[in-house]
């Protein structure tokens, strides 16, 4: 029976006695620290080598942002607000954990369609910068102002005339629900003036998770120039530029980690002439799934070691309704495996290929698909990489009733 390809060694957590470590803690005892299985675990210290390995890599005058909507677990919040410049929230209930980290709140954006008038109003009364997605929701600003006496604090959300190109996921271009598209912006300005809103600049998401660095260079300069023709449009200055994101972490067979270097060279040499177009204009980029995905585990007990017809099945207390995404039904069409290793077991070679799947009833309950693992048994620990981004939060945790996952910051 053959395996699936493999991925490249997982190099980022280091192995001590066979175990694998997270946060300094051999993932044994820390599972016994945790108190129950399956659980997250998010490393800091990962976290912040991140963070500074962007850092490196962009110039200074680019704020960077995180996009909370990659991972909310507070407790991470709370450390990435004091790493990064801003944060990047896409529901009220993502506001209120941006405001308990004690972010000054014109440093929170909330962008994302579709958000209700009390969003909108929360928003407004605690200063942070919405990101209009619509003529409605202008529209209700304007109520908002004139009920309250608050200025809102805004910019416009533009869907480009553009995609980020080889992106896992197309945020701009062509039909979408996000933004105002960009041939319409110009007479949405013209509204927002009409209504006596004050627009503090534009907010050009056109895709996310790509591995290819000459794709963002593309999408960044066409966003710079799109940025630029707007401007001409606005009865205002522009203050603020969020130029989206779209940096990808590999997950799969093949898949190469993306150089930032090129990137931020790049953008180091345009921004002389954003400087002479928009002279007021504070860049910024929004990072979620790059900042956390590759500092996060996903750990799950094996319960048994099931043989069906010859195949062998580790069947886990933990599953889909945990991690949607590593069962492959969270956006993947031809599902693949990601990253899995027995995390008690890292010093000892292959064996048979095994399935690992979980205690729910459906064949879909699949978090590893005839890969080559060391023999596990019972009681071993089965742990999913690159799990630090869209994990629990976007799984069906009530899914048949099972416990819930905890999540632990070590």
């Amino acid at each position: 029976m053959t395996s699936k390809p493999l991925h490249a060694s997982q190099t980022l957590f280091p192995v001590a006695d066979g175990c694998l470590q997270v946060g300094g803690i051999a993932l044994p005892r820390l599972a016994q620290r945790v108190g129950s299985t399956p659980f997250y675990a998010y490393d800091r210290a990962l976290l912040s080598a991140r963070v500074a390995h962007v850092r490196r890599h962009l110039p200074q005058e680019i704020a960077l942002h995180y996009s909370m909507k990659a991972n909310p677990m507070p407790a991470l919040v709370q450390h990435m607000a004091g790493l990064v410049d801003g944060i990047d929230v896409a529901s009220g209930g993502e506001l209120k954990v941006a405001l308990d980290t004690g972010t000054d709140p014109s440093r929170i954006s909330f962008a994302g369609p579709g958000k209700r008038g009390a969003e909108l109003l929360q928003a407004v009364a605690a200063g942070a910068c919405v990101h209009a997605e619509s003529e409605r929701e202008l529209r209700a600003l304007a109520q908002i102002r004139q009920e309250t006496g608050i200025a809102p604090r805004l910019v416009l959300r533009i869907n480009p005339d553009f995609e980020l190109k080889g992106s896992g996921m197309r945020m701009g271009g062509g039909a979408k629900q996000f933004g105002i598209d960009a041939e319409d912006a110009p007479r949405v300005l013209g509204l927002a003036a009409e209504l006596g809103l004050e627009v503090l600049g534009f907010h050009i998401f056109s895709g996310s998770q790509s591995l290819k660095a000459e794709a963002i260079i593309q999408a960044q300069a066409q966003t710079l120039e799109l940025a630029r023709r707007l401007a001409a449009a606005s009865a205002d200055p522009v203050r603020i530029l969020n130029l989206g994101g779209g940096f990808g972490i590999p997950y799969f067979p093949g898949e190469q980690a993306l150089d930032l270097a090129p990137i931020g060279a790049a953008l180091a040499a345009a921004l002389p002439q954003v400087r002479e177009a928009l002279p007021q204009a504070r860049l910024s980029i929004e990072l979620g799934r790059y900042l956390v995905g590759e500092a996060g585990v996903y750990v799950a007990r094996v319960i048994e070691r099931k043989v069906s017809r010859g195949q062998v099945f580790l069947v886990t207390d933990g599953g889909l309704h945990h991690h949607l995404a590593a069962s492959g039904n969270f956006g993947q069409v031809i599902r693949k495996n990601y990253p899995v290793a027995i995390g008690n077991r890292m010093d000892q070679p292959a064996g048979t290929p095994v399935s690992v799947v979980g205690p729910l009833c459906t064949p879909l309950d699949l978090l590893a698909d005839q890969m080559a693992l060391p023999d596990a048994e019972a009681g071993d620990l089965v742990v999913v990489f690159q799990s630090g981004a869209y994990g629990r939060s976007a799984s069906p945790q009530d899914f048949l009733s099972h416990p819930e996952a905890v999540e632990v910051l070590v």
